[in-house]
């Protein structure tokens, strides 16, 4: 039996082992296993499986690193996943290898254009056009050149010359259609773009352009019908759902957007990028709960979809739930070490969680190892905000928006920045990108109204605001601003009502009731401006800010019990209300309080580690108290914060001065406040003190000068003065400031060592 069975056997044996000869010899064919390589890549590329085409196009390259069409197809999978450097390498390549590959030519042209090397992509269109004069593609992307130069006229030459050149062609009507709108001529648009359709009823592309037309033209039902239809033409396209959702939305219609993404879920269940659209409908929309239980969902039906652990992670921040939104990024960052949106998500984490250091230090190798990642650059932009590096974080977040224009929160940072910074520039730039990104928000024009108020353009200001009404009735800021200019106008009657309209909209418009409030100190009736605040303490208890004016009011009415109460209430509710810690501590030094002061300061610090005003403040009544050492290590503090800031740079200067520090230390220090504050007598003084303690009296006599006319009854500045004129042997001067800081402040901290000084003092000059 078994003999039998080995007979049997041998016929498939001698087949098997001929097939795996044959195989082997195909393997080691090269020609034929590139070529088996690259038809596998084909396939999956028709599928739409670009990462997989890719693999497959990698290995038939490895084989033949001169195989044209392998580096042609790889490119178009890099760019079919918006990897545009690579794809532009591969492009390169191929038109190296085989420069008569025309749509390779026309591919570099594309993207030259795109990186806005106009030069660059007409040459490679025009050597296209030179070798087939009759490439309608390569007269397209010419007039594209064109346009992209701001000549729109032969543009459309050009364009009208592709149509002519193949008149059965719908992707040139398309063409064409596009540029007439953009020069207003939407009659001839329309009748282009329906030329397209009728040609190709099909195009997607046209049928999406007529649909935006006829939204800008305001035809919902035209363009409802346009972007409907663009769906049923590719219903497997989640990308055309999406659109027809943020169509609804532009209209207003939210709750039809909903129902397009619910029913996009239902009906592409396995594509992710559908599945995955209504928690980031309801997370940009601002439906935060909604989109909590969506994305949750999500996440527990999807574990190893990264992209939909990222946006639970974004909405689980967006709770402030940082605890349990780092423990699910930790996951992700175990299951890819490198996903670089986990990495910067770890970083923004870090920032909410008031490390900004920490995120610093996580997000700065994230923006070295993805450069072109705007978002990146963005949370770096903010953390390095949250230190207090203005410099820096001023140019992460013009990387940013380099990166992406539209990118609002990094347009709001730099607003922000410019804010701070006192730029009018950069304000400008940043406003004005705000209007273009979000049109029918206030947020832009009343940014861009400061802009045009600092450049006394009073009436431009105005239209600014004016619009930021328009757009949104309900916001504040604009009434507010409205109503300080008309107080700048000295017309108070008409700023109060502005000002009433802001409270009315917002009741928390703690800029308004400042406003009021200055109106009725200015016309001396401080009692109304302390009812003023009371009544609207009433109506919106919970605002630090309004417990901060009432203080301020409190003071003025010379009752420091109420005042410290009212700030004490301000802190309370607001543990950041920096300048309510500020002005509490101040109360309680004019009390003689200085114990209770300096507590104070400290629990300020504890909760804001950062804020460089505390540390120099606390510094500063330390000093006071002789306790020269600690106020020396606040200063320094404030110093690794903010490495320029002028306030401690100036007192460390000075306190190392007074104390034999290190002069040239001192100096320098002295110098960099001194460059941030040039009109501030103290800034001058400490300089000046320091290029005495240098012996460099004449330029110390200058800055003495300086800062006492800036306040002529300071008593040390006087002190300073007469000692560097002593040191010039000018004694009659000497003797005169002296005689005169002893007048100012008999009491004065130096008052005997200046007697001694007078009694030894030569009777000459």
């Amino acid at each position: 039996m078994r003999l039998t069975n080995i007979r049997q056997m041998r016929p498939f044996v001698v087949v098997l082992v001929v097939t795996v000869s044959l195989f082997m010899g195909c393997a080691r064919d090269p020609q034929v296993a590139k070529k088996k390589y690259f038809d596998k890549g084909t396939a999956y590329f028709q599928q739409g499986k670009y990462a997989e085409a890719e693999i497959e196009y990698l290995n038939a390259i490895r084989i033949d690193s001169r195989f044209a069409q392998a580096h042609y197809q790889l490119a178009q999978c890099f760019l079919k996943q918006s990897d545009w450097s690579h794809g532009y390498t591969e492009l390169v390549r191929t038109v190296e290898l085989e420069p008569q590959n025309w749509k390779a030519q026309l591919d570099l042209a594309s993207l030259l254009l795109a990186a806005k090397k106009i030069p660059d992509a007409r040459d490679r269109a025009q050597t296209v056009l030179k070798e087939q004069p009759q490439n309608v593609e390569a007269e397209i992307v010419l007039s594209d050149v064109e346009a992209a130069e701001g000549n729109l006229a032969k543009a459309l030459d050009e364009a009208q010359h592709a149509v002519q050149m193949d008149a059965y062609r719908s992707a040139s009507y398309l063409h064409l259609a596009i540029l007439q709108e953009r020069d207003n001529d939407t009659a001839a648009a329309e009748q282009n773009l329906q030329k397209a359709l009728s040609l190709d009823p099909k195009s997607v592309s046209a049928t999406l352009a007529i649909g935006d037309l006829y939204e800008r033209q305001k035809r919902w039902p035209e363009a409802e019908k346009g972007f409907q239809t663009a769906v049923a033409l590719d219903p497997q396209n989640p990308g055309l759902r999406a659109q027809l959702a943020r169509f609804y939305i532009r209209a207003g219609q939210k709750d039809k957007a909903e129902q397009v993404l619910l029913q996009a879920k239902t009906e592409l269940k396995n594509n992710p990028d559908a599945y995955r659209m209504l928690g980031d409908f309801y997370f940009t929309q601002g439906e935060i709960d909604k989109a909590a239980v969506e994305v949750a969902s999500l996440y527990n039906q999807h574990p190893k979809d990264l992209a939909v652990a990222r946006t639970y992670v974004e909405v689980l921040v967006s709770q402030n739930k940082l605890s349990e939104a780092m423990s699910v990024n930790d996951r992700i960052l175990k299951s890819s070490t490198k996903d670089i949106g986990a990495r910067v998500l770890r970083g923004t984490i870090l920032t909410r969680e008031g490390k900004p250091q920490d995120a610093v230090n996580v997000l700065a190798p994230v923006v070295k190892d993805a450069p072109g990642s705007a978002a990146a650059h963005y949370q770096l932009c903010v953390a390095y905000g949250g230190t207090a590096n203005l410099g820096q974080s001023e140019t992460e977040c013009r990387e940013a928006v380099r990166l992406q224009p539209d990118m609002l929160g990094a347009q709001r940072m730099l607003a922000a920045l410019a804010l701070r910074k006192g730029n009018a520039t950069l304000l400008s730039e940043s406003s004005s990108q705000l209007i273009q990104i979000e049109p029918r928000s206030s947020e832009g024009y009343v940014l861009h109204a400061r802009v045009l108020l600092s450049n006394n353009d009073q009436a431009g200001a105005e239209a600014d605001l004016k619009k930021a009404i328009e757009v949104a009735p309900q916001n504040s800021a604009a009434y507010s601003l409205l109503g300080a200019m008309r107080m700048a106008k000295k017309r108070p009657d008409e700023a109060e009502k502005f000002y009433d309209q802001a409270l009315a909209v917002n009741p928390s418009a703690s800029d308004a009731l400042a406003g009021l409030v200055k109106i009725d100190v200015e016309h001396k009736d401080l009692a109304k401006a302390v009812r003023r605040v009371r009544d609207q303490i009433a109506r919106v208890p919970n605002n630090s800010q309004f417990y901060l004016q009432l203080g301020q009011l409190e003071l003025q009415n010379q009752d420091s019990s109420k005042a410290e109460e009212a700030l004490g209430k301000a802190i309370d509710l607001d543990k950041n209300n920096v300048p309510a810690f500020l002005l509490l501590s101040s109360v309680q030094v004019s009390r003689g309080e200085v114990p209770e002061a300096i507590e104070g300061y400290k629990r300020a610090l504890q909760s804001n580690p950062r804020d460089v005003r505390i540390h120099v403040a606390l510094g500063s009544l330390l000093e006071s108290q002789n306790q020269w050492q600690e106020a020396e290590g606040y200063y320094q503090q404030a110093l690794q914060i903010l490495p320029d800031y002028p306030p401690a740079a100036n007192d460390l200067a000075y306190l190392m001065l007074e104390h034999g520090g290190n002069v040239n230390v001192a100096a320098s220090l002295a110098q960099t406040a001194r460059k941030a504050s040039l009109n501030i007598p103290n800034s001058a003084d400490t300089l000046g003190w320091a290029y005495y303690h240098e012996g460099v009296y004449s330029a110390a006599i200058d800055l003495f000068q300086e800062a006492i006319k800036g306040d002529a009854k300071n008593p040390t500045y006087h002190y300073h003065l007469g000692l560097a004129y002593q040191k010039q042997a000018n004694y009659a001067m000497a003797k005169k400031q002296l005689e005169y800081t002893l007048q100012i402040d008999p009491n004065f901290g130096r008052a005997a060592e200046i007697r001694k000084l007078l009694a030894q003092s030569p009777q000459r000059n």
